[in-house]
């Protein structure tokens, strides 16, 4: 492929790769445009989940009206996607491409435990969000691959979900963000819960689980905590800790933070 062979890069809405060639980051010496594969820039929502062609842009996103109960999570967070101007350019398979842990979508695909496609000389292979990014701005990706989609689960329902994101000016890049869902069973109790953390790698925080539901609340000695392993620069899901260790954690300094879901 001429990616590989003569050092070109890969070009699409260009909001990724733009300002790293204005930097003098990166000078290749071919740019393949993109943006006239109409596969590409498909989006696809069916029982097995929605999927996003590496072309698709995030106004795609935001004017899509199914994904408001097909991935409503996914929606919000592009909301908060710099200006419309850029909405209107970037696309999918760059933001993943390119791997900045600020970025709303890599924190959404690891979240949501998203797969991503990815077409080179040697075939197609799918790779898990979770594996695919890192480090940052650095992915899985071989030289000679592109990203054609990212395809994540189907949303239930009755999911309760949140997403929230500080920045210094609105279309800023993020300071900190969170994504997070869970599902409840019957007797009303969070189950599947999920909290992705955007823009604050190597961070880690203890999570009480105490006041999950809006009214009432049915509180659980359960603790979780929100974990940025090394390779993943965008989220990682709950993983229960023992009260002895959060405990621990909060000895050496580690604060507790409740979080607070919404219903959409």
């Amino acid at each position: 492929m001429l990616a590989a062979d003569h050092g070109a890069k890969l070009i699409a809405g260009g909001q990724s790769l733009i300002p790293v060639l204005a930097f003098r980051l990166a000078a290749p010496s071919l740019l393949v445009d993109l943006r006239r594969l109409p596969d590409l820039g498909k989006i696809t929502i069916d029982a097995d989940g929605v999927g996003l062609g590496a072309t698709v842009r995030w106004r795609d996103i935001e004017d899509e009206p199914q994904l408001a109960s097909a991935q409503p999570l996914l929606q919000a967070a592009v909301g908060h996607v710099a200006h419309y101007q850029i909405r209107n350019r970037g696309t999918v398979g760059g933001s993943l491409a390119h791997a900045d842990p600020a970025a709303e979508l890599p924190g959404i695909a690891v979240t949501c435990e998203g797969q991503i496609t990815v077409v080179g000389s040697a075939g197609w292979r799918r790779i898990p969000a979770s594996e695919f990014f890192t480090a940052p701005l650095t992915t899985e990706l071989h030289s000679d691959e592109i990203i054609t989609e990212l395809r994540l689960p189907p949303w239930p329902v009755a999911r309760r979900w949140g997403f929230e994101e500080f920045a210094l000016r609105q279309g800023n890049f993020a300071l900190a963000g969170i994504a997070l869902y869970y599902d409840e069973d019957e007797q009303g109790r969070a189950r599947n819960a999920h909290v992705g953390v955007i823009a604050c790698a190597a961070v880690r925080i203890a999570w009480c689980r105490s006041k999950l539901r809006s009214t009432g609340g049915r509180s659980t000695s359960k603790r979780w905590r929100i974990c940025m392993p090394t390779r993943s620069t965008a989220a990682h899901w709950l993983q229960p800790w023992s009260s002895a260790h959060c405990a621990q954690q909060r000895r050496d300094g580690v604060r507790d933070a409740v979080l607070f879901h919404r219903q959409r």
